[in-house]
């Protein structure tokens, strides 16, 4: 049995949507970040950076913290959407998400979605990072069916849950062919729609 210690946001997702591809048994402990409970001693005690996600594996009680660390950790323990052969790949497109696709657009969200009319430069900024985001990743896809290679992986996982709140930046996902073939093909997956709505709120992906 997984634990995951969560919230309803992209990061969350995640691992959710990674924990119903591989069919885990898991409970969720919802974290109220608005309420700070991110912050509680016990809550550091298994996330040094007081961030969700973390999971606790039942099975022997270790605990993982750190999204891209915890699809990794399933990942290999699942031997499941983290192939040998495209290996490094995979880790590339991971890295890039932990490291600029999640961070930048999560920026974005700041600004623009949550704190908007607050700073003209932060929101212009951002807007544009996101919007060469997606043509990065549209190129990447005009010639791999998936990010690090034609087969479904960790590196999808970890990235889609970020474009599925495509409406929130403005940017038209429709417009980028490929971008979009590759987040409905995603979208439709069974376990991406139910690790979703791994909250109860409701929430299904829109094209």
């Amino acid at each position: 049995m997984i634990e995951l210690f969560a919230s309803d946001t992209p990061n969350g997702k995640k691992i959710s949507i990674m924990l119903e591809e591989i069919k885990f048994p898991y409970k969720v402990t919802s974290i109220n970040l608005t309420k700070g409970e991110q912050f509680k001693e016990e809550f550091k005690q298994i996330s040094p950076f007081s961030k969700i996600p973390v999971i606790k594996d039942k099975g022997n009680n270790k605990s993982v913290f750190g999204s891209g660390a915890i699809l990794i950790y399933l990942a290999e323990k699942s031997k499941k959407f983290y192939n040998k052969e495209n290996k490094l790949d995979i880790d590339q497109w991971l890295m890039a998400q932990m490291g600029l696709i999640g961070p930048m657009i999560g920026q974005y969200h700041s600004f623009y979605r949550f704190n908007k009319g607050k700073s003209k430069y932060g929101e212009e900024r951002y807007f544009k990072i996101t919007k060469d985001l997606y043509k990065n990743l549209d190129d990447r896809l005009s010639v791999s069916k998936f990010l690090a290679c034609d087969d479904y992986t960790i590196a999808d996982i970890a990235t889609w849950p970020w474009i599925a709140r495509h409406e929130w930046h403005d940017i038209g996902l429709k417009k980028y062919n490929n971008l979009c073939k590759w987040y409905n093909i995603i979208s439709e997956r069974d376990a991406v729609v139910k690790g979703y709505n791994f909250m109860g709120a409701g929430d299904i992906p829109k094209s």
